[in-house]
């Protein structure tokens, strides 16, 4: 019960602070275009990417020792949690150190990675200010994820919307009134900070042994082991960051700085709501986690049925919703100048569906510590993606990059890391997986093409005709869903547990009503 409650908590604060951040962001990305246009949107997409792929100097530490957090306070060792803070903490400031050495060094580089140069003054100057915000973010952060692994990531997440959404209307209101950009760039360094620094605090408030200054010395098996799963993290990280953060940087190389631009309003929103997702996932992990170290494999497989059922669902609604509504959401939103081709759209979203189904999977292997059984995994896919990637961007444009993406997930991501947890996790078949998996994607898309012909019938444009394919968004892929798997065990419980989380709100409200 305790780590239902957690997980609900952790997702409820998730959810509504991000829905919330979402919308100040769209708001600040709509004066941000005004304000200061395509070229400075396509800066701001490059560079993000560029701070991205540096930020590998983390290694996939920060992953390695939450993930050996989870024991010692399951355990209620302090001591254990102390020792493992103090190393948390002088990697995360040689990290913070190392990031904005070499992003400063990287300076000089900048032309040999944009096509066509735009006329923006102080070009160095803005991107230096990226590094200072990537560096910063690893200075008094390390405490952060040891509230996370207690299960209490909602007084993380409570304190990161706060300042997200406080910091961001200052930059609205500055962008409006100075349409300066390197001011904002140092609004959002300061809010990186007060993030970080108002996260410190309270985690020193929660944890009193982490103010105690006796430098304990980690012993060797834990060492070892952190060393182990750092080794192993880090492959996963250099995948990753490959696949998800060289879209902008090829396009800009390949074909324009002007197609950065126009992408990342699609990113904006696909990250938005990868974001809202990956919120759910962290939510129940560290109660994963918990759960690994105390229950049997039987009762592990079947919350992980639960779990994957949920992220179906949630990526069925999604990428039927993105299919009907991305053009006509953007084109209301920025104009037609920032449109892509359906094709290109289609692309887009199929690899937002194929990632996304790999949450719970991902969940599952980061709470039971298999980072190590598929390092390999994403070696191959770092590689298969930039080649077929570069390959195909000279070939198609835009359609290209992501099509590169695509071929990666499904040659290597879509079946090797389902294969690592059901041999090592649950000791099952990957055939079990693929049974489901196939089901929910033949419902994907015949809830996507349903819903498709309907809204291609809808002749109404504008605010009026959006809001009326996002009704047949809404109902389509719902209705299909709960017909075929109403009588479910995992629909009922997803039932019973939003039935549980409102029966305690009711109550708490009636309580303090009394």
């Amino acid at each position: 019960m305790s780590r239902t409650r957690n997980s609900i908590r952790n997702l409820v604060t998730a959810v509504v602070g991000q829905g919330i951040g979402f919308i100040v962001s769209f708001i600040a990305r709509y004066f941000f275009i005004k304000t200061l246009g395509r070229d400075y949107l396509g800066l701001n997409g490059l560079f993000t990417n560029i701070l991205t792929i540096l930020s590998l100097a983390e290694l996939g530490v920060g992953e390695a020792i939450t993930y050996s957090l989870y024991k010692p306070l399951a355990e209620g060792d302090t001591r254990k949690c102390k020792m493992l803070m103090q190393v948390y903490k002088k990697v995360y400031n040689w990290i913070g150190v190392g990031i904005l050495t070499i992003g400063i060094l990287l300076t000089p580089f900048l032309s040999l990675i944009i096509k066509d140069m735009p006329d923006i003054k102080y070009i160095e100057l803005i991107y230096i200010l990226y590094v200072v915000n990537t560096a910063v973010s690893y200075f008094f952060s390390y405490r952060r994820n040891l509230i996370i692994a207690d299960q209490k990531r909602y007084i993380a997440t409570l304190i990161r919307y706060i300042v997200h959404i406080l910091f961001t209307f200052l930059e609205i209101i500055y962008l409006i009134i100075y349409k300066n950009f390197i001011g904002y760039l140092v609004i959002m360094i300061i809010a990186t900070l007060a993030d970080n620094v108002w996260v410190s605090i309270r985690a020193k408030k929660m944890y009193p042994y982490l103010k105690d200054k006796d430098d304990i010395p980690l012993d060797k098996e834990t060492k070892k082991s952190i060393v182990k799963n750092t080794k192993a993290m880090m492959m996963h990280k250099v995948g990753g960051v490959v696949v998800n953060s060289t879209d902008n940087i090829l396009l800009s190389r390949i074909v324009s700085l002007s197609s950065v631009a126009i992408y990342s309003n699609y990113y904006f929103i696909t990250n938005a709501l990868n974001s809202v997702s990956q919120h759910v996932f962290n939510s129940v992990t560290a109660s994963v986690g918990n759960m690994f170290v105390t229950d049997d494999k039987k009762k592990q497989y079947l919350v992980f049925r639960d779990i994957f059922f949920l992220n179906f669902w949630m990526f069925c609604f999604i990428s039927v919703s993105l299919i009907c509504l991305f053009n006509p959401f953007i084109e209301l939103w920025v104009g037609k100048d920032y449109l892509f081709s359906f094709d290109v759209v289609c692309i887009i979203v199929i690899n937002f569906y194929i990632y996304g189904m790999r949450k719970s999977v991902l969940t599952f292997r980061e709470a039971s510590g298999l980072f190590y059984k598929d390092r390999w995994k994403s070696v191959f896919e770092a590689v298969i993606n930039l080649v077929s990637s570069i390959i195909l961007a000279y070939y198609f444009g835009a359609f290209g990059v992501f099509l590169g993406t695509l071929v990666s997930s499904v040659l290597v991501c879509v079946w090797v890391e389902p294969l690592v947890l059901y041999k090592y996790g649950f000791n099952l078949k990957l055939i079990e997986y693929f049974k489901i998996y196939f089901m929910y994607l033949i419902v994907t898309l015949i809830s996507c093409f349903i819903s498709y012909i309907l809204c291609s019938y809808i002749i109404f444009d504008g605010f009026l005709g959006l809001f009326i394919k996002a009704f047949v968004c809404l109902i389509i892929p719902n209705v299909i869903i709960i017909i075929l798997f109403g009588k479910t065990n995992e629909f009922q419980y997803l039932k019973r547990l939003m039935c549980g989380f409102f029966k305690r709100l009711k109550g708490r409200r009636g309580n303090n009503e009394k």
